[in-house]
């Protein structure tokens, strides 16, 4: 039950027209290469200037990820050394240190992180950790 060709269909249409208008296109192409190179140059030198004034670039998103000093279980075992404490005063305690978090819960993030590292945090109770 295959449907019949239109006049319409490119098969209606010249070869040399079909040509020309590819090359027309082409063109084109070549003229929003060119024009993406100067402002991919022009973006370049913005972001330049951005970071200059110590402000980080924003990614595709928008977002722009905090930079640490250290891991954030490094951050985490500095704050429980020698301590038991419980996920939610850990995640408060990491973030008064200075520590940048971009999570909307950040206590899952180091309740995450105490799990992963075994070799570094003891669980001790229910919810309570220590610095192994």
């Amino acid at each position: 039950m295959g449907r019949k060709p239109k006049d319409s269909s490119l098969a209606s249409i010249p070869e040399a027209v079909l040509r020309a208008e590819l090359a027309r296109r082409q063109r084109g192409v070549a003229t929003m290469q060119r024009k993406r190179t100067r402002l991919a140059k022009a973006l370049a030198e913005l972001d330049a200037q951005i970071r200059a004034a110590g402000v980080a670039i924003a990614g595709a998103s928008g977002r722009v990820r905090p930079r640490n000093e250290s891991s954030l279980s490094e951050a985490i075992r500095a704050v429980i050394k020698g301590k038991t404490m419980g996920v939610p005063e850990i995640a408060e305690a990491v973030l008064a240190t200075g520590y940048q978090s971009g999570a909307a819960n950040f206590r899952v993030i180091v309740n995450q992180t105490l799990l992963k590292n075994k070799s570094l945090f003891k669980k001790v109770g229910r919810g309570k950790y220590t610095a192994a």
